[in-house]
């Protein structure tokens, strides 16, 4: 489902009752854990960590106008998501993600290429997730970003 907010808090503010708690510490955890110079703005209709122009002024390649993105949250329709680019193009953060995921939730993982959904709102490993936003500095994300656009 993607939202029509137009700012984080519009978003945070819309979300359904059963899942404001869930979402804003979510939010918390990674505004907490966020490597300097990634930034929280809407990013194709859902919470989006990008870097911004400011940093990285060619922007994301799919639209130039846009900041680069990073990694995103989502309230869907049947669970939380939490997009992660660096898990879907590193394979080693991606090989760490999942060795690490069962000593902190009970929840078999449930993933995508770069999806991460949590149904059981209970069971979202917060802290799991805290160490995942720190496993990359924006200028890893970047070195990351280039090389495979270079060798696509």
């Amino acid at each position: 489902m993607q939202s029509t907010a137009l700012t984080p808090q519009d978003y945070f503010d819309s979300l359904p009752e059963e899942r404001k708690e869930s979402m804003n510490h979510l939010r918390k955890v990674i505004l907490d854990n966020l490597p300097k110079g990634f930034s929280e703005e809407m990013s194709y209709g859902m919470i989006g960590y990008v870097v911004p122009h400011s940093i990285y002024p060619a922007g994301y390649h799919c639209d130039p106008k846009l900041p680069l993105p990073f990694f995103a949250i989502a309230s869907q329709k049947h669970f939380i998501a939490f997009y992660h680019m660096g898990i879907y193009l590193n394979k080693a953060i991606l090989d760490w993600f999942i060795s690490e995921y069962p000593k902190y939730s009970k929840s078999k993982l449930d993933m995508g290429k770069s999806c991460i959904r949590f149904k059981k709102m209970d069971q979202i490993p917060f802290q799991l997730i805290a160490e995942l936003v720190r496993k990359m500095s924006v200028k890893d994300w970047i070195e990351t970003y280039e090389s495979i656009r270079v060798n696509s």
